[in-house]
């Protein structure tokens, strides 16, 4: 049950919250119209597509910054109460530390449940709106794929490899395809010097075309200049986009690690980071609220600009580390969950520590 100061307290919590997104999005928008608009003019986006596009915008950035402007919010209004003696009173009113900070926790699970929710269902399609516009009309088709040493497993028997693939022009060189026998044995190999997708003719076309197919101890060799052929594969599907993980929902993602993991793909990592960054992102709605209220609650020497300053400063700190681990587990071999973990587990040590001492 929430008492009256509880729900002034919660009141305080979403409204700012909701102010910080109102005045800072705009901003935003208005910075990256600026920066692009220029290219849009040139590239003659569609003025529909452009609206689509900062509607998906608002969505996208606006839920990355959500873990900021939440812990900005709170140092904002807790400071305020606490340099007009608000907190003082209510502590000084028999409210233990602990039962002031239940509205805190209320906030907290409200704007972690809508985390959730958009991460997992919403997010997804408006990053996929943003990306292909980004790529279509701002950069022209320079997608960020993986172009080199790539390997794919098409199904239980099958397996590709291409040295390097070069996407704008849709072909792959040094390819080789093997196929397996039910006994583990191979059945035959093709290699080519490359393979190129044509699509007006619906087919690949191989040059320097090579088939070896083993029969017993017998290997039959059958060699062309070029030849066209079809395969069950999509040349795509070789290397999707960098992005590609950010625009599938919860269920599709899961679907998506699964069936790169059983065609070992090398950057599945990647994929695996983007899924467990989506479960912990509500966790930081409560980490951030711990430190938030912490750093802020105490009535400091210099007022709200103190507290501001260490609260953006233990942003920052936070944002870099979680770069740091992220990285490490997309190139490094580090682990994805341990990535994700560490830098939530620091913080909410830390934040642990600051409460103990604001108690005091």
């Amino acid at each position: 049950m929430l008492t009256i100061i509880d729900r002034y307290i919660l009141r305080k919590y979403l409204l700012t919250f909701g102010l910080m997104l109102m005045l800072f999005i705009p901003i935003g928008i208005m910075l990256n119209l600026a920066e692009q608009i220029g290219k849009m003019i040139d590239n003659e986006a569609p003025l529909v597509e452009i609206l689509i596009y900062y509607l998906n915008f608002t969505i996208y950035i606006g839920h990355l910054l959500f873990p900021i402007f939440l812990f900005l919010s709170i140092i904002f209004f807790t400071s305020k109460m606490a340099n007009n003696t608000e907190i003082v009173a209510i502590l000084s009113s028999g409210v233990s530390f602990g039962r002031f900070l239940k509205p805190y926790w209320v906030g907290a699970t409200i704007i972690a449940s809508l985390m959730f929710v958009m991460g997992m269902f919403i997010v997804p399609a408006a990053s996929k709106g943003y990306n292909e516009f980004k790529f279509q009309y701002l950069k022209k088709g320079k997608q960020d794929r993986v172009t080199s040493n790539i390997f794919n497993q098409l199904g239980d028997r099958d397996y590709i490899y291409v040295s390097s693939f070069d996407p704008e022009r849709q072909i792959g060189y040094n390819f080789t395809y093997e196929h397996f026998t039910e006994e583990g044995t191979l059945d035959f190999k093709i290699s080519a010097a490359n393979i190129r997708w044509v699509p007006q003719d619906s087919l690949y076309r191989l040059t320097s075309y090579t088939r070896r197919t083993l029969r017993g101890e017998t290997e039959r060799v059958e060699t062309l200049r070029r030849l066209d052929t079809v395969f069950s594969f999509q040349i795509d599907d070789l290397t999707p986009v960098s992005y590609i993980a950010e625009t599938k929902n919860l269920f599709e993602l899961n679907d998506f690690i699964r069936e790169q993991r059983r065609k070992g793909a090398s950057n599945v990592n990647t994929y695996v980071m983007v899924s467990y960054k989506r479960w912990a992102l509500p966790v930081t709605a409560f980490v951030l609220t711990v430190i938030g209220v912490s750093v802020s609650s105490i009535k400091r020497r210099g007022g709200m600009g103190v507290n501001l300053a260490l609260g953006i400063g233990v942003a920052f700190i936070y944002i870099f580390m979680d770069k740091v681990f992220g990285t490490l587990a997309e190139q490094s071999g580090f682990p994805p969950l341990l990535a994700v973990v560490v830098p939530n587990l620091l913080f909410g040590a830390l934040g642990v520590y600051l409460l103990q001492k604001a108690k005091r």
